[in-house]
């Protein structure tokens, strides 16, 4: 990675480098047409016409390293951040922590298990109103005839 920096750095001077001398040689130009005229100015104007290409190619070459570079900067933090998170779901396993999931699924279960139980108690407390009003009139009967038997047996 290093090295990739210090490759980009040098690019980075070079590009620099040469831009420099772009504006020494449009610097030269001027001075030169002052004194020699219009063909050296036409030589010039040449010349500097190569240089920015040459120029543009650097820089294009630069941009190009430093999408490579991006693309593999992000690979490698997609590839750590995958590490951690697995690092840190078995640690949580391995501690006895339920995952999102298994928490969504009992969630899930609970809730069905509590509408199947609110139906039960629907249904059951519809059943024992009937049930329950038939069971005391039998029984006050029979706790008579219970009371009367021991009374009987007493005397």
């Amino acid at each position: 990675m290093a090295k990739k920096k210090k490759k980009n750095k040098e690019l980075q001077n070079d590009i620099m480098e040469s831009a420099h001398k772009v504006w020494l040689a449009g610097l030269g130009a001027v001075a030169m047409a002052e004194q020699e005229g219009g063909k050296f100015f036409s030589s010039l104007l040449e010349k500097g016409e190569k240089l920015e290409g040459k120029s543009r190619k650097q820089v294009e070459k630069a941009k190009g390293t430093v999408s490579g570079m991006k693309t593999v900067a992000e690979s490698y933090w997609e590839t750590f951040g995958r590490t951690v998170d697995d690092q840190m779901t078995a640690v949580i396993h391995r501690i006895g922590v339920p995952t999102k999931d298994e928490i969504e699924t009992l969630t899930k279960k609970v809730e069905d298990l509590t509408v199947a139980v609110d139906n039960l108690r629907t249904k059951s407390a519809a059943k024992p109103k009937t049930t329950a009003a038939k069971k005391p009139a039998a029984k006050k009967p029979a706790a008579k005839k219970a009371t009367t038997k021991k009374a009987a047996a007493k005397k």
